[in-house]
């Protein structure tokens, strides 16, 4: 009895606890606001989120990285959900894609310094795991008021540029859509990318916008012109594919990634999926809502791992510390977490301690 009601009462914690956060991601979700999300829908272009899920294959799911990024930050600049950027790893036409883009509805897509930290953890990310990187431009540019702090570090926003540098020597393919602005130190980024298309209209690249052009040489000359479409796929050659809207450019983004070659595997291995033991939902039932109170470390895995995969390490020997090799949603991967060894009535329990750690990052479909 005193089991069900611990396990009752911690899946109601944990229910409350998983509550909060999607609440706050819903909040995120939302960017810069529903007038912001319509305005832009009312000058023809998708929101970075609606982007994404169009360009990624039907029946996937993205698995979005930093979606806290600049969580209650800034707040002085009435706040950036999830830094102004949107990233994360997607599936299209059956290959893993990092997909970064520009969330237009918060300042423009300006980039204020938690979003360079973000692009350039994206960056990395591909240029581990030798994956494809597209990105969805549609920025102001830097965030002015708060240069100082974004262009004078080694691991700052200039650093992009040098990784832009790095992954083409390296044959990472890099993807670029200017779908909206693309102005100043961000304009750099289409350029050195492999592949560079722009959505007529809508999308601009330039160094200099009319303004500063006026106010420089005190000539007037249209956003289209200074650095349109036409003027970069027909007169400088700075973009190569003129794209009538969001959707048909994204849809060249498939195709392009459609025929793109296969270069050496990671050497993960990953079978066919099978349900765990427990299911999943249970994990919250079983996590105690009090941080100080033991569980057992092997329950958690029964919920997580695919069944009949888990192969224990050294069982009998420092009993402290659980090992395993198991599958995750088929992928093989290794498990160490602390299992903590507490005496009760002179029988020796396992019972887990506090670090959990799978070493490949897998989300379990149906964890939330």
């Amino acid at each position: 009895m005193s089991q069900e009601f611990d396990f009752n009462k911690n899946e109601d914690y944990m229910g409350q606890l998983v509550a909060q956060v999607n609440h706050k991601l819903a909040k995120i979700y939302e960017g810069g606001g529903k007038q912001r999300i319509t305005k832009q829908h009312e000058a023809g272009k998708l929101t970075a989120r609606e982007r994404i899920q169009y360009l990624i294959d039907k029946e996937s799911s993205f698995f979005e990285i930093g979606a806290f990024a600049a969580f209650e930050m800034y707040q002085e600049e009435g706040g950036c959900p999830a830094a102004g950027v949107v990233c994360g790893l997607g599936y299209i036409h059956g290959r893993i894609c990092m997909i970064v883009a520009n969330d237009a509805t918060v300042k423009a897509g300006a980039w204020f310094p938690m979003a360079g930290k973000k692009n350039l953890r994206a960056q990395e990310i591909a240029m581990e795991n030798r994956i494809p990187i597209i990105y969805l431009v549609d920025s102001a540019g830097v965030y002015l008021p708060m240069q100082d702090e974004i262009f004078p570090d080694k691991e700052h926003f200039g650093r992009i540029f040098r990784n832009n540098a790095v992954m083409s020597s390296q044959g990472i393919v890099q993807i670029a859509a200017v779908m909206g602005s693309c102005v100043a130190g961000g304009a750099y980024l289409p350029i050195m990318s492999d592949e560079a298309l722009i959505v007529e209209g809508t999308g601009s690249i330039f160094l200099a916008g009319p303004y500063l052009v006026k106010a420089a040489i005190g000539e007037d000359v249209d956003q289209e012109t200074l650095g349109g479409a036409r003027t970069h796929c027909e007169i400088s050659g700075v973009t190569d594919y003129r794209m009538k809207d969001d959707k048909s450019c994204l849809d060249k983004i498939r195709d392009i990634v459609s025929k793109i070659g296969h270069g050496p595997k990671s050497g993960i291995d990953r079978i066919k999926a099978k349900s765990p033991v427990t299911d999943i939902k249970h994990i919250t039932g079983i996590y105690p809502s009090a941080q100080n109170k033991p569980y057992d470390v092997r329950e958690i895995v029964e919920c997580i791992a695919d069944a009949d995969s888990v192969t224990e390490y050294k069982e009998d020997y420092g009993k402290t510390i659980y090992c395993a090799y198991v599958r995750i949603d088929g992928w093989a991967a290794g498990i160490v977490a602390n299992q903590r060894l507490v005496t009760k009535n002179g029988k020796g329990e396992m019972q887990v301690g506090g670090l959990f750690t799978v070493t490949l990052r897998i989300r379990r479909p149906g964890l939330y």
